[in-house]
């Protein structure tokens, strides 16, 4: 039987099979004796096989290929991975400027990784009904920057609804994992798209202008589904998909927020491919090979110096270059 993984608890495996059913699965045993140096080798939007047992759970068997993921080191285990969401059309990085503020650090090395695994991104700015006169300046600044690379760009607020008719056409038809630091409001976001599913949400610390953890787990939500349907006290859409099959066109995955950005399976010298703009001024560096920290002649440097690429983008490129070279593995995945 096949179906499609909407739901990762960390031990169990929400299975939306292809005829409409939702099963409980868990890893078979010698499943993860295949080389997976991931922190969790099944992760959502993988399709999968399952076997069922008579307790009316399953065993998955199986991952097909994937087309494409959102990965990530993983935190804890350095030289290990952490897919965030698999067989994706898009990723919307939710950024707060203020409330908590996200680094161009962390914008840009999500944006690589995402280009390394061709996964198209929408930077969506939250919380801009909260921002000041000198913020939404900052906040504008911005979309001008990452609009001019080519990246779409969308100024919302999940709390009063302002920018959400412009959001859903972006998202139709689509699997969508949204993702961000911690505290960002997607949550809140996703309540307002699907109303309804009631996703818990908490306030930001005030004492470090951080977000708290409030999304766990990792879950696939269909955006045709039907408010009406749910319960009035329901965290989730698991017991309400009956209706639903793997083949529904629009879904959101909702993620766990989290605070850095850890570059995985990166050789130094693809990084430079992974910044768009970057990658344009390249082709007219002297050298071939150029790393664009210190040789002669190189047209990045030059660029920035010119101010056609942002101080902060080449800022991001060099942490990343300078982010120590683990073990590679690419041949896991």
């Amino acid at each position: 039987m096949k179906g499609l993984v909407i739901k990762n608890t960390g031990s169990w495996y929400t299975v939306l099979t292809d005829e409409g059913q939702t099963i409980e699965s868990k890893i078979k045993g010698n499943f993860r004796l295949k080389g997976i140096r991931s922190t969790n080798p099944v992760a959502v939007g993988d399709r999968v096989v399952i076997i069922t047992n008579q307790e009316g759970t399953a065993f998955i068997t199986e991952i097909e290929e994937r087309r494409n993921y959102i990965i990530r080191k993983s935190p804890n285990l350095s030289k290990q991975s952490h897919i965030i969401a698999a067989n994706v059309d898009q990723a919307a990085l939710i950024i707060t400027v203020n409330y908590p503020e996200t680094s161009t650090t962390f914008i840009d090395r999500f944006l690589a990784s995402a280009e390394a695994y061709r996964v198209p991104v929408i930077l969506i700015f939250n919380k801009t009904d909260l921002l000041n006169a000198d913020e939404r300046h900052y906040q504008e600044m911005m979309i001008t920057l990452y609009e001019s690379i080519g990246y779409p760009c969308l100024s919302v607020s999940a709390a009063t609804g302002e920018g959400i008719d412009s959001l859903l056409p972006m998202l139709e038809g689509k699997i969508t994992v949204f993702s961000g630091n911690s505290g960002v409001g997607k949550s809140t976001l996703l309540n307002k798209l699907v109303p309804g599913i009631n996703l818990r949400t908490s306030e930001i610390s005030d004492a470090h202008n951080m977000g708290m953890h409030t999304t766990t787990f990792s879950e696939m939500i269909p955006l045709t589904s039907h408010p009406s349907s749910l319960t009035p006290n329901s965290k989730s859409l698991t017991s309400h998909l009956s209706p639903l099959t793997s083949n529904n066109t629009t879904w959101l995955i909702d993620t766990p927020g989290i605070k850095g950005f850890g570059t995985f399976d990166m050789e130094p010298e693809e990084i430079c491919g992974y910044f768009k703009e970057i990658f344009r001024f390249s082709k007219d560096c002297r050298f071939r090979n150029c790393t664009h920290t210190h040789e002669p002649g190189c047209a990045v440097r030059k660029a920035i110096e010119d101010h056609y690429i942002a101080e902060s983008r080449y800022r991001s490129y060099l942490s990343m270059l300078e982010d120590k070279d683990e073990s590679k593995y690419r041949e896991a995945f």
